[in-house]
């Protein structure tokens, strides 16, 4: 386990400084007051103290405050895949664009969500309660590996099998 992992216990406590004017994009781009954030050292440092409240809200935290933050789809993006192993014993390792890695596994499932016109959004658990879109080219990457299952394709990584989507009939 990760030091990203622990979370503080009930930060909810802190005293509140409300709404912070950062802005997490859909592509993992962060903004402050409506401007990208072009330093990726300070952009890694503000991922550190970031956390997702039970009612799906994200906050900066720091041991003596927090403010509440937007984040338009998940607060990180899984930009690269590196496969080792092979079926069952496969692992599916993924580096974030903070530079986290992570491998898919019971505690960082896979999972698929749809949007409202049944495009696939693929995503990964990367700390705690905080999520990665799975990037396309990489999504692409995981198709390739997916092994079909009657009608489910799937991919297994870390002794977990993850269904990425259903084999339509010809």
């Amino acid at each position: 386990m990760s030091n990203h992992d622990l979370n503080p216990p009930d930060f909810s406590k802190l005293p509140s400084c409300g709404d912070f004017d950062f802005r997490i994009a859909r592509d993992g781009t962060w903004f402050y007051r409506g401007s990208p954030i072009g330093r990726k050292p300070l952009v890694s440092l503000f991922s550190t103290v970031l956390r997702r409240e039970n009612d799906g809200s994200y906050w900066l935290v720091t041991p003596v405050e927090r403010g509440r933050i937007t984040v338009d789809d998940a607060p990180f993006v899984a930009v690269e895949m590196i496969v080792t192993g092979a079926g069952q014993d496969q692992k599916l390792a993924f580096r974030t664009n903070v530079e986290d890695w992570v491998t898919a596994d019971a505690e960082h499932p896979i999972r698929i969500e749809h949007t409202e016109d049944d495009q696939p959004s693929p995503y990964i658990r990367v700390r705690g309660a905080l999520d990665a879109l799975i990037s396309r080219s990489v999504f692409y990457q995981l198709v390739d590996l997916a092994e079909a299952n009657g009608a489910e394709l799937g991919v297994w990584s870390g002794g977990s099998h993850f269904p990425l989507g259903r084999v339509e009939a010809a």
